[in-house]
């Protein structure tokens, strides 16, 4: 147990508390992915987002929640019966969280839960005498959201991907053009507390960084479901273009740099972004 944690802690370069309680985060994120595995759960869904990003393309920015899409529609998608697994997994390695479902109305098309454990406790599991845990409040809670779309849009395309801690797992997840896809409805589409979601257009510069094409039947029929457009809008690569750069005209940049300060490191990344910079990197936007 305490040799697997190290294992997976090996990986972060620690600074602060915080970068103490992202990695608990993060890693606490890979064994819920286990035991989700060990459970069937990719059998029907996929993983997608910036965690399935972050965990299997190297997006260098931390990322809070788990998403993830049912393969075909299910309305009567049952998220609680792979809760046992996902306990199961944290408290074979010494761990003590609970999960429990968000009860959404019954129009909603996302099932949520989310895993909750003491922070102070945990800091104390995976960072033994840790002098910063005297400083959190006791009643602090790490807490990690995931959510599973059960009226998934059509068109998205999946591959299979294997992590090896905790334990080997397998992962059903969506391919490149797919999350590429998602990425960009979010930026086009999403609206976060009455904010600009900053972190959806870092991850925006991340897949034209590594040269990703988009799945534009993918994103057509997101688009259409969230009516941003008509079934018959023609969504080529260049109506996509326009479409985003009219979005760029109307983001507030300060704003959304402010969002995504907190998750990630190299704030320098961002010294750039604004209405001019997004356009000129657009046009590198490919479809597959």
């Amino acid at each position: 147990m305490e040799q697997v944690l190290n294992q997976m802690l090996s990986k972060y370069q620690i600074n602060n508390v915080d970068d103490k309680k992202n990695a608990i985060k993060e890693i606490v994120q890979e064994i819920v992915l286990c035991g989700l595995s060990r459970g069937g759960f990719f059998k029907k869904v996929a993983f997608y987002g910036g965690t399935a990003l972050r965990i299997f393309y190297g997006l260098d920015r931390f990322s809070e929640d788990l998403n993830f899409s049912l393969t075909s529609q299910s309305l009567n998608f049952d998220l609680t019966k792979y809760f046992p697994y996902v306990e199961n997994e944290t408290k074979s390695l010494g761990l003590d969280f609970s999960i429990q479902e968000k009860v959404k109305s019954p129009e909603s098309n996302i099932k949520s839960a989310f895993l909750k454990g003491n922070t102070k406790e945990h800091i104390l599991t995976f960072y033994e005498n840790s002098e910063d845990a005297k400083f959190i409040n006791k009643a602090e809670v790490i807490r990690i959201k995931f959510e599973v779309d059960i009226n998934p849009p059509l068109g998205a395309t999946y591959e299979t991907k294997f992590g090896l801690l905790p334990s080997p797992y397998q992962v059903r997840l969506y391919d490149l053009p797919s999350l590429f896809a998602g990425k960009i409805h979010a930026c086009l589409c999403r609206n976060w507390r009455l904010r600009v979601k900053g972190r959806d257009f870092y991850d925006y510069v991340f897949f034209l960084s590594i040269g990703a094409k988009v799945n534009i039947e993918n994103l057509k029929a997101k688009l259409v479901q969230s009516k941003f457009i008509s079934a018959d809008y023609d969504l080529t690569i260049d109506n996509l273009k326009i479409l985003l750069n009219e979005r760029f005209e109307h983001i507030d940049f300060v704003q959304a740099k402010e969002d995504v300060l907190p998750f990630v490191k190299d704030k320098s990344k961002l010294d750039l972004w604004g209405e001019e910079f997004f356009k000129e990197i657009t046009k590198n936007l490919k479809a597959v």
